[in-house]
């Protein structure tokens, strides 16, 4: 047994280990989606080989998948946490530099900083980045922009998101203003899509472009308020792999250690 041979395959347990550990680390991150390692195996064949002679050379990394399941729903009672229960992901805005994201994070609050000079205040995420309703005629995307006022001036006092994701801002007079609907995004192959971290990801080329639609139509899923959703990561698979990866990663240091012995054995005849 070659050294390259055990030592594929100790690169590829610590890989495992990595992503493993990840997974662990973010098991109460809320919209976290676990991912798991896909080996492949190595050969050193011809066209002209004998199949019987074929002699395997070791394992590499495959892929690292998504995985994109449900996660547990978890009611808070604040009206800006939104869950969504399908497929659907939340589109966000940086508000400089205009790059959207997409996430499964609905944790948003009301950020006021353009009040004073815009008269609005805007849900965003816990990095500043602005969630996006449905722009006119149902393309596109826009701000999620909250009067501070209505138009008899009286002061803002509350916002609500209802199943059908339409979010209305209530004002101290009694009256309420629909603002727009929430944007969920859908994508024909999300496990193409990137990880930017803080449980956001952006489209790729492999997860296609988002295709936007209102809660409940098509694949977007539906929406809940007062709720989060949760990290998807089972701890207790998660723990069971853990082990397995380091017995892993011990038979392979173990291997290397005998080829070591080997070696000097037949070293030590020749000398």
């Amino acid at each position: 047994m070659g050294y390259d041979v055990s030592l594929s395959g100790l690169q590829n347990a610590q890989t495992d280990l990595s992503v493993i550990g990840n997974n662990i680390a973010n098991a109460d991150t809320n919209g976290f989606k676990g991912s798991s390692v896909q080996f492949a195996n190595l050969v050193a064949a011809s066209a002209y080989t004998n199949p019987k002679d074929i002699v395997g050379i070791g394992s590499t990394l495959a892929s690292i998948d998504q995985n994109f399941s449900q996660g547990t729903i978890q009611q808070t009672g604040s009206a800006l946490d939104l869950a969504v229960s399908g497929d659907g992901f939340f589109t966000v805005k940086n508000s400089v530099t205009g790059q959207a994201s997409f996430t499964r994070n609905g944790n948003f609050s009301l950020d006021s900083t353009g009040a004073t000079t815009s008269g609005k205040s805007y849900i965003v995420d816990s990095t500043g980045n602005r969630l996006q309703l449905l722009g006119a005629g149902g393309t596109g995307t826009a701000d999620a922009a909250v009067p501070t006022t209505d138009s008899a001036g009286s002061a803002f006092s509350g916002v609500t998101v209802a199943a059908n994701g339409q979010v209305s801002a209530a004002y101290a007079d009694g009256t309420s203003t629909v603002i727009g609907t929430v944007a969920l995004a859908s994508f024909a192959s999300p496990e193409g899509l990137q990880q930017l971290g803080a449980a956001n990801y952006a489209a790729t080329g492999i997860s296609g472009s988002p295709s936007y639609g209102q809660p409940g139509n098509n694949a977007n899923g539906t929406l809940l308020s007062g709720a989060l959703e949760a990290s998807n990561v089972d701890l207790s698979s998660a723990m069971v792999n853990l082990i397995t990866a380091q017995q892993y990663f011990q038979a392979n240091a173990k291997a290397i250690d005998t080829n070591t012995t080997i070696s000097e054995a037949i070293i030590n005849l020749h000398s």
